[in-house]
């Protein structure tokens, strides 16, 4: 116990010695500006990383996002902040104790056939315990860490200093926007009974569907900070790169549904297609589907917005500049001039390129999960320093986020598809009204509020 009391003050240090170096640059950056001195933004980058590296906690995950959004932060310092890692080592025994007694009362071991005390898996927000329920299912009880509503709080008061770094740099993106959107996202993920709504939601959406699994939650075991849901078996992604093109494929196409089925049909996103929180069913030793996990980042949108991703599409396909200008306007997307537009197509153009292209192909070819969308986004950067700024809405922040990560699992996976075929037969016979009256039942049978 006394180990896990210095860890935590261990970090409330970090946290006031990561202020005063995120400070310290800004401050030096600030009297180059006033004396005239070109402010060395290679050295600044790894300066910033190193300031925050040590924390492993939510704004690696902040980091590693914005990392895929062209110009929200420089280059170098965001190809610096992409190299951390989220991950934090577990908490011991002690606590896991703690909290299950705090959430679930003195007597919570005997309402479990077994719990396991040592972690089976840890992230930035908290970590699994494997357990079994009296009825004999498997278990996986997700433990927030302790003091994480202060933690992430601090992490937005850093974010915002960064940006605020990045401000005096002539930037071609305006990141108020985004802040609010990571801002809000960072606070949602730390309420376990809403990730218990959004796992819900997820089941019923994929209720009929043998290809996707999706855990259940158990609510008489889960709290604002214990999440108690049934552990899904299955083998990691990653095992299966040496595996035949043919299971690669298979287990594409249903990352593929898992993720562009639900915003197509319900307006929602898996918000975060990282590599672990997938796992994959195997029937006869085969892939046979995947087991979708973590439901902290989920991103849902007001119907509209679906329409203008549609739009977007569709306008690409046929050259129809004003159909793209209208979709971008319904995004949200502000103070556009024809440059802009052309830089915003570029990008858009990488992100859709696969689905506009009728014939099987790899994601991205001639390029690697670590080069995903570089070359684009030097061009873009390019284009919005000298035409920009450009106002970037807040829905754009998780959409473009999941579509690089997931386009970085396929790349990983090798896989090949057309990609054109599988998203035109997800999108077949889409119709505002009827999306806005499948996502108002969906949303109130889960009891998740609906998007403004």
């Amino acid at each position: 116990m006394a180990n896990e009391e210095n860890r935590f003050s261990a970090r409330a240090a970090r946290y006031v010695k990561v202020g005063a170096n995120v400070g310290g640059i800004a401050a030096r950056m600030a009297g180059e500006r006033l004396f005239g001195v070109e402010h060395d933004r290679a050295r600044g980058a790894t300066e910033l990383a190193a300031a925050l590296g040590s924390l492993k906690g939510p704004l690696m995950k902040v980091a590693q996002l914005l990392s895929t959004i062209p110009e929200a932060l420089p280059a170098d310092y965001a190809r610096e902040l992409a190299q951390l890692q989220s991950a934090a080592p577990p908490m011991g025994p002690a606590f896991a104790k703690r909290r299950m007694q705090a959430e679930l009362g003195p007597d919570w071991a005997r309402r479990f056939a077994a719990f396991d005390l040592n972690a089976a898996a840890s992230a930035s927000l908290g970590q699994v315990h494997r357990a079994t329920a009296h009825d004999g299912r498997a278990l996986a009880i997700k433990l927030q860490y302790p003091d994480m509503p202060s933690a992430v709080e601090a992490d937005l008061v850093q974010l915002r200093a960064i940006f605020a770094i990045h401000a005096r740099m002539n930037p071609a993106v305006e990141t108020g926007e985004i802040l609010k959107e990571i801002s809000a996202r960072l606070r949602e993920e730390l309420d376990y009974e809403l990730e218990a709504r959004h796992t819900r939601l997820y089941a019923g959406i994929f209720a009929d569907e043998k290809r996707i699994r999706v855990p259940d939650v158990l609510p008489e075991l889960s709290t604002k900070r214990l999440l108690t849901m049934t552990w899904l078996d299955g083998r990691k992604l990653l095992d299966y790169k040496p595996s035949p093109l043919e299971d690669r494929n298979t287990i594409a196409q249903a990352m593929f549904r898992a993720w562009w089925f639900p915003f197509s049909h319900y307006g929602v996103i898996h918000g975060d297609p990282h590599l672990g929180n997938y796992t994959i069913i195997e029937e006869g030793g085969r892939p046979a589907g995947i087991n979708l996990l973590d439901y902290g980042c989920i991103r849902s949108f007001p119907v509209p917005f679906v329409q203008g991703v549609i739009d977007l599409y569709r306008g690409l396909f046929a050259g129809n500049r004003d159909l793209i200008v209208h979709a971008y306007e319904t995004w949200g997307f502000g103070g556009l001039s024809t440059e802009l537009i052309d830089a915003l197509s570029i990008w858009a153009r990488f992100i859709y390129g696969p689905l506009l292209d009728d014939r099987e192909r790899t994601i991205a070819e001639d390029t690697t999960p670590g080069e995903y969308g570089r070359r684009e986004a030097f061009t873009v950067h390019r284009i919005l320093r000298e035409k920009g700024p450009v106002k970037v809405p807040r829905e754009f922040v998780f959409m473009d986020r999941a579509a690089i990560g997931l386009g970085g699992v396929f790349l990983h996976l090798g896989a090949r598809q057309n990609w054109y075929r599988l998203f035109n037969e997800t999108i077949e016979g889409f119709d505002l009204a009827t999306v806005a009256e499948r996502q108002r039942e969906a949303f109130t049978a889960a009891g998740v509020p609906l998007p403004t």
